[in-house]
């Protein structure tokens, strides 16, 4: 029975390995003239994943101002459960209030970071351009004593000024808000 079942897995190594790769599995394609047209998605500019490691420093740090300036004056913050704020005034209002009344101490761990950049959208509102997405796990100690520990999921979308114009997080806000003592 070894030697069938050996027998099975060689042929089926040497039989991958002989067939020619599927060319519909390439990311790019010919158009009509024959030329290269462009990826839908490739990789974007490392650059943009110092911009998300710098933010949670400042962010960590307390300095809101600092994480502010990567944002634009029209930016759009929402959350997985539908709340949003609307231009970097109430975002930056938001952002000092909690940080500096309700949370008493903020650590980033374990942070991962992929610049995208969406050259062709491929359904619904995906907008083209750069995208950061990061996960990262979060240490929140409050005000009320209580602390959490919890992973996020943020997608930023940059304009093309560089700024952050759309930041989307994905996270539970039920036990946040419970352990900071909010509605």
């Amino acid at each position: 029975m070894r030697k069938l079942f050996f027998g099975v897995i060689c042929s089926t190594i040497l039989f991958a390995c002989n067939n020619k790769a599927d060319e519909t599995t390439t990311s790019s394609s010919t158009d009509s003239t024959g030329k290269m047209s462009q990826q839908a998605t490739e990789f974007a500019d490392a650059k943009y994943m110092d911009v998300g490691r710098n933010s949670l420093a400042l962010m960590q740090s307390g300095d809101i101002d600092g994480w502010m300036k990567s944002f634009a004056d029209t930016a759009l913050y929402l959350w997985s459960s539908g709340d949003s704020l609307k231009g970097k005034t109430a975002i930056a209002a938001y952002w000092k209030n909690r940080r500096m009344n309700v949370i008493d101490s903020i650590t980033f761990m374990n942070d991962i970071w992929l610049p995208i950049k969406i050259n062709q959208p491929q359904k619904g509102p995906d907008l083209p351009g750069i995208w950061l997405l990061g996960w990262y796990q979060v240490h929140s100690k409050y005000k009320t004593g209580k602390s959490l520990t919890f992973w996020v999921h943020a997608d930023w979308h940059f304009n093309s000024d560089d700024k952050v114009d759309l930041a989307i997080q994905y996270l539970d806000r039920a036990p946040i808000m419970a352990a900071a003592g909010t509605k």
